[in-house]
């Protein structure tokens, strides 16, 4: 199961004026573990960053999907609330999701948000709108699932998605991310527990 990491890089850049600065930037990923994650933004960033680079810190982040969009990488971290009724107790409880989406600004991220999830079957509030200061995210990519993992940037999967929905933009799941909504089931049955009865 892939769930996002966020992952700090400290390197020397090149700034426009062509100084040279060390920046801490942070980096949006999908992997399977702690050092997974460590070993894929080595792997992605070793062709990206001229000289040595170090990771600072890695750690799990709570994004329910992605919302890219190929007009913008500027990315807004939305949050999402809604009621939902426990089957159990048949009381209502709040639910808040974090989402991150492209856009070029507060309002577009607002309007994106929305159509995004206009589908959903709940009323939903958007408490919160705030700049993400993640500068690129590598997603895992079911495209080329037979590899262990995808090792692609954001641009180049967004280019190997053969069907997109004019207007519409491209979802990111970390595999597993929805787990939690969904009960799963194992088609595996335990072969003593035949034998047991």
């Amino acid at each position: 199961m892939n769930t996002w990491f966020t992952v700090k890089v400290k390197y020397t850049k090149q700034l426009e004026n062509g100084e040279f600065k060390k920046v801490s930037e942070p980096y949006l990923l999908a992997a399977m573990t702690f050092t997974d994650a460590e070993a894929r933004i080595y792997e992605e960033l070793g062709s990206l960053i001229r000289g040595e680079f170090s990771v600072t810190n890695i750690a799990r982040t709570d994004f329910h999907d992605i919302f890219h969009y190929e007009d913008s990488f500027t990315w807004y971290k939305v949050k999402v609330a809604y009621e939902s009724m426990d089957a159990d107790s048949e009381k209502k409880k709040k639910i808040s999701q974090n989402f991150l989406v492209s856009a070029s600004s507060v309002k577009e991220a607002y309007e994106r948000i929305h159509d995004s999830l206009s589908t959903m079957l709940v009323d939903f509030v958007v408490p919160s709108i705030t700049l993400s200061p993640i500068v690129d995210i590598f997603p895992f990519n079911d495209i080329e699932a037979d590899k262990e993992i995808s090792r692609k940037p954001i641009a180049e999967v967004y280019e190997d998605i053969e069907e997109t929905v004019s207007g519409k933009g491209v979802v990111f799941s970390a595999g597993g991310s929805d787990i939690d909504d969904e009960e799963s089931f194992s088609d595996v049955e335990d072969e003593y527990t035949s034998e047991e009865e």
